[in-house]
């Protein structure tokens, strides 16, 4: 099937949004960052507003937290007093970013609460005591397995990552 570049735009911008949407980003929010994403040149608020044909108050909110995210950087043109918006291109950077903040939004309060339920003192010779710290350790260990893992692979190279994926499938 052939497409026109504005139908293969448009078609990746909407999958991004739905891709955005599993990852935790709202997909309004996913899609600006794939208009951003894929324009040879920044934008203004204008243009993305009536290229996704969404409000201003939703771009100004989504461009917000994609900055935030540190997804998309804001851009001064001389002369010109429209703030303009590009996205990071290096789509390894894009990932690292995403775990990032979703460990951050996501992961972060999990540990913090299970450290705070393992902490919890009684009688060993409890069975229900017992069984309750056991699973809280259990899960404290895997939280804490997973952080170590995202917060390696938050620094790591790329070259590096693709190595040690390539040793688990092999």
């Amino acid at each position: 099937m052939n497409m026109t570049l504005d139908e293969a735009k448009e078609q990746f911008v909407q999958t991004w949004g739905t891709l955005g949407a599993n990852w935790g980003i709202n997909r309004t929010m996913a899609q600006i960052h794939a208009l951003l994403l894929i324009s040879d040149e920044p934008l203004h608020a204008d243009q993305i507003l009536e290229t996704l044909n969404i409000s201003r108050s939703n771009v100004s909110m989504s461009i917000r937290d994609l900055i935030s995210w540190g997804l998309v950087f804001k851009e001064i043109k001389t002369g010109d007093r429209k703030e303009y918006f590009h996205a990071e291109k290096d789509i390894w950077e894009v990932f690292k970013c995403i775990v990032r903040e979703r460990k951050k939004r996501e992961l972060d309060p999990i540990l913090k609460a299970i450290d705070n339920l393992a902490e919890i003192e009684g009688d060993k010779n409890d069975s229900e005591f017992t069984e309750f710290s056991t699973v809280v350790k259990d899960i404290q260990g895997l939280t804490n397995s997973a952080d170590k893992i995202l917060n390696r692979l938050t620094i790591a190279e790329k070259k590096w990552f693709i190595k040690t994926l390539m040793k688990l499938f092999t």
